[in-house]
């Protein structure tokens, strides 16, 4: 296992919800990450932001760990959730609040 795997471990085993996003949730430097700050922040759910533009370690080692292309990328007690399209769609027919309900994350 590389570093980098170790480092994402990491970041998933000391926080319930992570985002990979372009930017921060306070300043987010993409459409599609701010779209998912966005839902994150309307459902009152707390989430830790890695700004994978400030590491191209992190932004290319995040694309390896998954096997999923595209930033943002939301993962939910460890478990990859998906990106924008996938957390919206998620949002919109209530399947994201009740995932996080039934995990008592909000």
């Amino acid at each position: 296992m590389t570093a980098i795997f170790e480092t994402i471990q990491d970041h998933l085993k000391t926080y319930p919800v992570v985002l990979y996003m372009k930017g921060t949730k306070k300043a987010p430097l993409c459409g599609f990450s701010s779209v998912v700050a966005q839902i994150l922040t309307r459902l009152g759910v707390e989430f830790y932001d890695v700004n994978v533009l400030e590491d191209q370690e992190i932004r290319q080692g995040i694309k390896d760990f998954t096997n999923w292309p595209t930033i943002p990328q939301l993962y939910i007690q460890g478990e990859f959730i998906g990106g924008a399209d996938i957390v919206r769609e998620m949002y919109d027919s209530g399947e994201l609040k009740v995932l996080l309900e039934g995990k008592g994350l909000i």
